[in-house]
């Protein structure tokens, strides 16, 4: 099956199996000159990266690359990145990788021109007003997994080092200008990351359609992206050149992310303290946590999951959709506690402080205490 279309988000995304060719004439759409392109470590030596700067260099853009990024990016990436940056005399971004290396290629782009620490623009009332939009450098984004839907964010999730907490930095133009999805290059990612990555872009839908918040296209998006998954993350897992499947996933996990405007809930607010405290993977850990956020929110979500299950053709309503949950992650390669993520004896007090202090608890549908979060982390550990 060929799946090729162009999208407006407003970001403009250009989708499709070897669409990857276009990066010079979407650098050119952004009036982007001399790109860095930013990703991580695992990308830095690959042939897809390696043909992307072969493609810009030809293009006559330069072949920088900027690849100092931890899998839980942080504020000494961020230094390290727009000091690349500046010194580069670089005019934008190609962000090209997961969700780290996006979210720090988008950080970069937002904060090379600023004259304000970083910290002054977490997401926290209309804190990003702070910020001088003209100074916010264009960014093309190329995502090569299909999980946090950071290609159509306007926002980075950073995580303090000191503090050992993630933080959500905030703005409007941190929307990239293009995205090229081209499925393609998703093919050689390990079939672990497969799994966490697309179970991430499943927590996002799951939580923006329970969601009590009220935004009716969210909503759709959030239902129909689970549909995607449920269909064809199993056949990615099973077959990574499955073309067909990796490019539902890609939607999917664009709708995710535009699904979560909606809202998040408790499996994101748990997920992003033990993913800061203990770095790891955050959509793995987003399925940890999955089935026991689905029992704490029980009695507000049980019938609106029951209309999801009705869509999704999974029978027994609230409880065949745990179930469904439990066999996916199981058939996914995902522990049933966070221990299996190698987290022993884990710090409940400091994880419970985070996750009420984490943004995404605003949009859980029952109100989460010290108490009641403190019961919900023992049901993980």
């Amino acid at each position: 099956m060929s799946i090729i279309a162009n999208w407006s988000y407003p970001t403009a995304i250009r989708f499709g199996a070897g669409r990857i060719v276009e990066i010079a004439e979407a650098c050119a759409v952004a009036g982007i000159k001399k790109p860095l392109l930013i990703t991580d470590r695992g990308l830095a030596g690959m042939e897809i990266t390696r043909r992307t700067l072969d493609l810009l260099e030809a293009a006559g853009l330069g072949r920088a690359m900027f690849a100092d990024v931890d899998p839980n990016p942080n504020e000494k990436n961020a230094t390290a990145g727009v000091k690349a940056y500046n010194d580069g005399g670089h005019d934008g971004v190609v962000a090209f990788g997961g969700g780290s290396a996006l979210d720090l290629g988008k950080l970069v782009a937002f904060l090379a021109g600023q004259t304000r620490p970083l910290w002054d623009f977490e997401d926290i009332g209309d804190w990003w007003t702070r910020a001088d939009a003209e100074a916010i450098a264009p960014i093309v984004a190329v995502p090569t997994t299909a999980g946090t839907g950071s290609e159509v964010g306007r926002a980075s999730v950073i995580t303090n080092s000191e503090t050992q907490q993630k933080k959500i930095i905030f703005h409007p133009k941190f929307l990239p200008t293009v995205v090229i999805c081209d499925p393609e290059l998703t093919v050689g990612m390990p079939t672990f990351i497969t799994a966490g990555t697309g179970l991430d872009a499943f927590a996002h839908c799951v939580e923006a359609f329970s969601s009590p918040h009220y935004h009716p296209m969210s909503q759709g998006m959030a239902l129909e992206g689970m549909r995607l998954i449920k269909e064809y993350l199993p056949r990615a897992i099973a077959d990574g050149t499955d073309i067909e499947a990796r490019a539902h996933m890609m939607s999917a996990a664009i709708m995710g992310a535009t699904g979560f405007q909606k809202g998040l809930g408790a499996i994101h607010a748990l997920s992003h303290p033990i993913g800061a405290m203990y770095h790891t993977h955050h959509g793995t850990t987003n399925a940890v946590c999955m089935p026991a956020v689905l029992q704490f929110n029980r009695p507000a979500i049980q019938d609106v999951i029951q209309s999801a299950s009705n869509y999704l053709d999974i029978s027994g309503g609230f409880d065949g959709f745990c179930a469904y949950v439990d066999e996916l992650n199981a058939s996914s390669g995902i522990p049933r506690k966070l221990s299996g993520l190698g987290i022993e004896n884990p710090d409940i007090e400091r994880i419970v402080a985070g996750a009420l202090s984490d943004p995404s608890t605003g949009g859980n549908p029952i109100e989460m205490t010290q108490e009641n979060t403190t019961t919900l982390l023992l049901e993980i550990i």
